[in-house]
């Protein structure tokens, strides 16, 4: 059970430890003897502690930091091969009582347009982004116990699982929502979700409760401590991340390895995901207000250390960035990118009209699915949209086990090509469909295994005749 005045999240992100942690990464920043040492140690794929990370981000050294990008490069080939896992957020509602300074959401904003997505009209978004050909999603409300109950979170879920159009289907539906009790957790984890997500914001308690003035958010505890009662619930995967510039990021990122490192102590399996969403403009929020933005060259340097920290584990980046800022951290690190995302209540089957405003943040990235698609291909990716692991029960340390081996490829690498092929033959125009067959009969030849190469080329055969869901 929960207690109110826990502070048991104080206790494994200790506010002392990380300004220790920062004091030993200052102090050791110049120290190439150690930091080529963290190097040596971080190619052994078994990832870095929170201090050994922070000395590579406080390290201003260019030789050495090219060494820790091109190791990261490498990190990312060995886990994750050229695949770039493709989803779509869908908001279901913007209603909120709580009063974070940096969303728009927050109950004061009287500017934005409040919505509730009824389920006839859920049916009419998820058809939409099924003819674009996203087969993956991730759930987002704001926190309003009256208007967005957990019921309606659930029941969205079945709707949306439950949508079959021509041949198309959401297979994975991950859910960011407010953190909640463990009887809430279950309840979700038995609607069959994938990854439970919810950004930290700042580990800085302090100024997590200035950010956070009003509402049940305003609780840096049960908030800290959600992914714990989410896991306690039989969520297998959870995913974790910071909002950079609203705190330094040396200590929010510190924070987030030491968050990391609880869950993987506690509960033997570390974070699913790790996203890392810088603050953009929106109505009633303007990001020049706070003073510790990050430009792109921090943020670059940021992925790639996490890269090499938690070789394991998924980086997401959104639509917050722009094509030039995604594909400088495609290339170090990130694995997972959403694409043709509304940031609005719904927009997927009708655009917004502009003063029906309700996004949460404005866009960098406003291309269609195809065109990035097609941009993935031109730099060497293979778009995927693989659910495969979610629906085969390879999740939380089955699956964490899979990625540390090396034996995830054997898995992962056929059904990047194969859902690929999907989306070429359902949803691609002929320019995306000539590149990606090309990359797929490139791809299928550098599978070592002949029987799953075999097994590969009939299943990709059979998605051209028609057939659809092939995995294994």
């Amino acid at each position: 059970m929960y207690q109110p005045n826990s502070k048991v999240a104080e206790e494994f992100i200790s506010d002392q430890e990380i300004k220790d942690t920062l004091a030993y990464a200052d102090a050791n920043k110049d120290n190439r003897e150690l930091i080529l040492s963290i190097i040596e140690k971080a190619k052994k794929l078994k990832g870095l502690s929170h201090r050994e990370a922070s000395v590579l981000l406080a390290c201003e050294d260019k030789e050495l930091m090219q060494k820790v990008f091109d190791l990261a490069i490498k990190i990312k080939e060995e886990f994750y091969g050229n695949r770039i896992v493709m989803f779509a957020p869908l908001y279901l509602a913007n209603y909120c009582v709580n009063g974070c300074v940096y969303c728009p959401y927050h109950y004061k904003n009287k500017h934005i347009r409040r919505k509730k997505l009824s389920q006839e009209e859920i049916k009419k978004e998820v058809i939409a982004l099924q003819d674009m050909g996203h087969k993956r999603l991730a759930l987002e409300t704001g926190e309003d116990p009256v208007n967005i109950p957990i019921e309606y979170v659930l029941e969205s879920i079945k709707t949306i699982y439950g949508i079959k159009h021509k041949n198309g289907a959401i297979r994975r539906v991950n859910v960011n929502i407010a953190a909640t009790t463990v009887e809430n957790y279950k309840k979700l984890r038995d609607a069959g979700i994938g990854t439970y997500i919810l950004f930290q914001e700042t580990y800085h308690k302090d100024n997590y409760e200035v950010l956070h003035p009003t509402g049940p958010k305003h609780n840096y505890a049960y908030h800290t401590e959600a992914m714990d009662r989410a896991m306690e619930a039989g969520i297998d995967d959870v995913g974790i991340g910071v909002l950079f510039g609203l705190n330094m990021y040396r200590y929010d990122f510190a924070g987030l390895l030491m968050h990391a490192e609880h869950l993987e102590a506690r509960f033997g399996v570390g974070p699913h995901t790790i996203s890392v969403p810088r603050i953009r403009p929106a109505e009633d929020v303007d990001p020049d207000e706070f003073e510790n933005g990050i430009n792109d060259d921090i943020f670059e340097k940021i992925v790639a250390i996490l890269r090499v920290a938690v070789p394991y584990t998924g980086i997401i980046v959104s639509t917050r960035e722009t094509k030039e800022s995604r594909e400088r951290v495609l290339r170090v690190g990130v694995s997972q990118i959403s694409g043709a995302s509304s940031t609005s209540v719904g927009g997927y089957a009708e655009p917004e009209k502009p003063e029906d405003n309700s996004a949460q943040f404005e866009r960098s990235d406003d291309r269609t699915l195809d065109e990035v698609v097609n941009w993935l291909l031109d730099l060497g990716h293979i778009p995927s949209f693989c659910t495969a692991c979610y629906r085969e029960g390879r999740t939380g340390d089955r699956f964490m086990s899979l990625v540390k081996s090396g034996q995830i490829a054997n898995c992962c690498g056929p059904n990047a090509m194969m859902t690929l092929k999907e989306y070429l033959e359902d949803y691609a125009s002929e320019d995306t469909k000539q590149k990606g067959e090309k990359v797929i009969q490139k791809a299928l030849e550098t599978i070592t295994n002949p029987v799953v190469k075999q097994k590969a080329k009939e299943y990709i055969e059979n998605i051209h005749e028609g057939k659809r869901d092939f995995r294994f």
